[in-house]
């Protein structure tokens, strides 16, 4: 991890939905490049808002978001290039049904990195053999297992070569079984470095991986702290309420 070099930075962000539901109150997280932040908490704390606030996909109402030196602001230019640095897997896979594992992972970088054909099939396999599954690029998603997808998600994601990846609940629509399988491949990327911010329920994984644990409760962020205090000696209660219900 980088020290001091921020590369996210959430100042004061609010967002709420209609019906007066407020998803993030004056909430502010900064981010060293090469960290993996965790964050946790129980449902509808605001933690999948605030990873959609972060490449856009959901408009914050007041506060600022600087990734990577840009401004997410109204401008499309800086939206863009935002989208470009930002990889996110999500909770369904969202791979196109109608094309093949490689088909997938190629798209993106001819139309929006514009690679050559050759270049996106060759840093494609390469992205293959990073999450294990070369054997499936001629498959199409229906014959792939839960785990074999995400694990493709991930690649697509990764082909943008982007700065931050964001995973939200990555293996919550797994089974069991599979979640293991998922779980390597995102140990993998923290060790090499990569900056990346985790909502999940998978403690062990928070707990081998993250360099920071975030505990969300209402929009706001209840404690924050290196891993191996938050788990070893949480200083709010709130925090030791919610970890006694879950380890």
């Amino acid at each position: 991890m980088s020290a001091n070099e921020v590369i996210i930075e959430a100042m004061e962000i609010t967002k709420a939905f209609p019906g007066g539901v407020v998803a993030l109150d004056r909430f502010s997280l900064a981010i060293q490049r090469g960290e993996v932040v965790v964050i946790i908490g129980p449902s509808g704390s605001g933690k999948t808002t605030f990873l959609r606030c972060l490449n856009g996909l959901e408009e914050i109402d007041s506060g600022s978001i600087m990734m990577n030196g840009i401004p997410l602001d109204h401008h499309r230019k800086n939206r863009l290039l935002i989208r470009q640095e930002v990889g996110m897997v999500f909770q369904s896979f969202n791979l196109f049904p109608h094309m093949t594992v490689r088909e997938n992972i190629n798209l993106a970088q001819i139309r929006v990195r514009k690679k050559s054909r050759a270049d996106a099939a060759e840093a494609t396999m390469n992205l293959l053999v990073k999450v294990g599954i070369t054997e499936k690029a001629d498959r199409y998603p229906h014959e792939l297992s839960g785990g074999q997808q995400q694990r493709v998600a991930i690649a697509r994601a990764l082909a943008m070569n982007p700065k931050v990846m964001l995973f939200d609940e990555a293996t919550s629509a797994l089974d069991p079984e599979m979640i293991g399988e998922v779980l390597e491949v995102m140990r993998s990327l923290a060790a090499e470095g990569m900056t990346m911010v985790v909502v999940t329920h998978e403690m062990g994984f928070a707990r081998e991986a993250g360099d920071r644990i975030v505990f969300m409760e209402n929009g706001r962020i209840v404690e924050v702290g290196e891993t191996e205090r938050f788990f070893a000696n949480p200083s709010e209660e709130r925090t030791r309420a919610f970890l006694g219900q879950i380890l």
